[in-house]
C-alpha cells in the first residue's frame, strides 16, 4: 500500500482533486460478471461503487468484511455520486462471519428484540443510523440554542440520598455503608445552580425511572433534556422558551439532516405558536367529545393520544401544552397557582399524543417549601442540603426536561421507543 496517502471519506471522492484515492470501509455488496467484479462499499458518510478487473475479478470477501481499498476515481454518469472507483490495490482489514440477519436491504426484515438483541449488526443499516444522526443534531442544536441564549452546561450527580421526585420509583444500591439511589432527574441541582448564580442552566444526561412498564412508549433509563432559567415572570415564559427551543431544533435538523429525513420519509414540523389548554379543559374535552373519563388530575395514555387527534383537528399543531395540573399530582418543589392554590403553575407538553415534556415555575421561597413538603408527608430533614438552598436568596425560577427518545421516537413515527435508544434499558433488558 502507498504510505503517503490518507484516508478519504466516501462523500469527499466527488468533490476530491485527486485522481488515486485510499478507502476504508464495510463490504456492502460484492457480484461478480465475468471478468470484472462490482464492490459497494460503505462508510460513514455513504457508499460507492468499485470496480475489480483483471486479478482482482472474482476477489472473494463476505459482507460486512472491513477493507481498504486503493484506486482511481472516474467519472461515471451510472452511480449516485457520478463517480467509481476503478481499483488498484485491495487489502483485508477484517473478516466478517455470517450475519445473523440481512443488513442490506431497503428495510431491516428482523422483529424489534431480534433487532435489539444483534444491535451492532443493525446499526450498519442505513436507516437505523439514520435515526441516532437526527438524534445527534436534535441534541446539539438543544444544546446550541441554549449557549445562545446565555444558559451554562451543566453536570449533576447520578448518585444521589434521594429520589428527586420523593416517589418511591427509584433504583437503590449499596454505597458503601449507606444506601444510595439512581437518579430521577437533576432537578434539585439545576435549581441550587441557578440559585448558586449561574441563573440559567442546562443538561443532557441519563436518568433512571424504576417503573415496571413493558409499552412501547417506556424506558427505565433514558436522556433527559433538562433547562433551569432563573429571574422568570411567570411558568409561561417557561413554555413559551421551549416553544422557541424546540422550533430552532427542527429548523436545525431539517437543515442538516436532510439525507436521512428522506431516507425516512419524514416531514419536519412547523412550530409556530403552541396551543395551551388546562387539564381541567382537556377532561372536559375528553368527556363530550370522546365519553372518555380520565384519572383524578392526570391523563392516562388513551386521553393523551385521543387530546392529540383533537389538537391536529382542531389547531392543525402536533403539540399542545396542558397545564394547570393539580397540587398532588406535582412534585412538592412545584409553585401553586395565585389565584387557585389547589392547582400549580406546570404543564405538560404533549407532542403527536404523547407526552415528552414536564415543566413549572418552581417555588422558591423557603417556607413556602417547607410548607409543601410536610403537606406531601416528607421528612424535611431528608432534604435539608436541597431545601438550605432556599434560606440565602433564590429568584422565581422555572424549566421543564424533554425525553429525548420519546421525541425522536414521535418525530420519526417509529413504532416503538426503544427503537431510539441504541442499547435501551427497560424491565427486562440489560444486555448488549
Amino acid at each position: 500500500m502507498d504510505q503517503s496517502l490518507k484516508r478519504s471519506l466516501i462523500r469527499e471522492c466527488k468533490l476530491s482533486s485527486e485522481k488515486v484515492v485510499l478507502l476504508q470501509g464495510w463490504v456492502k455488496k460484492i457480484r461478480h460478471l465475468g471478468n470484472l467484479s462490482f464492490l459497494i462499499l460503505r462508510d460513514r458518510t455513504g457508499v460507492i461503487q468499485c470496480v475489480l478487473e483483471n486479478d482482482l475479478a472474482g476477489y472473494k470477501v463476505e459482507v460486512e468484511s472491513v477493507v481498504e481499498i486503493i484506486g482511481k476515481l472516474v467519472e461515471t454518469p451510472k452511480t449516485e455520486l457520478g463517480v467509481e472507483v476503478l481499483v488498484k490495490e485491495v487489502k483485508m482489514l477484517n473478516t466478517s462471519d455470517r450475519l445473523p440477519f440481512e443488513v442490506n436491504k431497503r428495510k431491516l426484515q428482523v422483529g424489534l428484540d431480534q433487532m435489539l438483541n444483534e444491535r451492532v449488526t443493525s446499526l450498519r443499516h442505513e436507516r437505523i443510523q439514520a435515526i441516532f444522526k437526527v438524534q445527534s443534531t436534535l441534541v446539539q442544536a438543544f444544546s446550541e440554542f441554549l449557549i445562545m441564549n446565555d444558559f451554562t452546561q451543566i453536570f449533576t450527580p447520578k448518585i444521589v440520598s434521594q429520589g428527586g421526585e420523593g416517589g418511591a420509583n427509584v433504583f437503590k444500591l449499596p454505597y458503601f455503608q449507606k444506601e444510595a439511589y439512581l437518579a430521577q432527574s437533576p432537578q434539585f441541582y439545576k435549581q441550587m445552580m441557578v440559585a448558586g448564580g449561574l441563573e440559567r442552566v442546562f443538561e443532557v444526561a441519563p436518568v433512571y425511572r424504576a417503573e415496571y412498564h413493558n409499552s412501547s412508549r417506556h424506558l427505565n433509563e433514558y436522556i433527559s433534556l433538562d433547562v433551569e432559567a432563573g429571574f422568570i415572570q411567570d411558568f409561561y415564559e417557561v413554555m413559551k422558551l421551549e416553544t422557541d427551543l424546540l422550533r430552532y431544533m427542527f429548523k436545525k435538523v431539517a437543515e442538516m439532516c436532510e439525507k436521512e429525513l428522506n431516507l425516512l420519509q419524514i416531514t419536519v414540523p412547523i412550530i409556530t405558536e403552541i396551543p395551551k389548554i388546562t387539564l381541567t379543559d382537556a377532561q372536559l374535552i375528553l368527556k363530550e367529545k370522546y365519553r372518555k373519563e380520565s384519572p383524578v388530575g392526570d391523563l392516562d395514555t388513551e386521553g393523551e393520544k385521543l387530546l392529540g387527534k383533537y389538537v391536529t383537528e382542531t389547531y392543525g399543531s402536533d403539540f399542545v401544552f396542558i397545564t394547570h395540573y393539580p397540587k398532588e399530582a406535582r412534585p412538592m418543589y412545584t409553585m401553586p397557582n395565585k389565584d387557585n392554590p389547589m392547582v400549580t403553575d406546570s404543564f405538560d407538553l404533549l407532542y403527536k399524543g404523547l407526552e415528552i415534556t414536564s415543566g413549572a415555575q418552581r417555588i422558591h421561597e423557603y417556607n413556602l417549601l417547607i410548607a409543601s413538603f410536610e403537606e406531601k408527608g416528607l421528612q424535611v430533614e431528608d432534604f435539608q442540603s436541597y431545601i438550605n438552598t432556599f434560606r440565602y436568596g433564590c429568584p422565581p425560577h422555572g424549566g421543564f426536561a424533554i425525553g429525548l427518545e420519546r421525541l425522536v421516537y414521535k418525530f420519526l413515527e417509529l413504532s416503538n421507543v426503544r427503537e431510539a435508544s441504541a442499547f435501551p434499558r427497560d424491565c427486562t433488558r440489560l444486555i448488549p
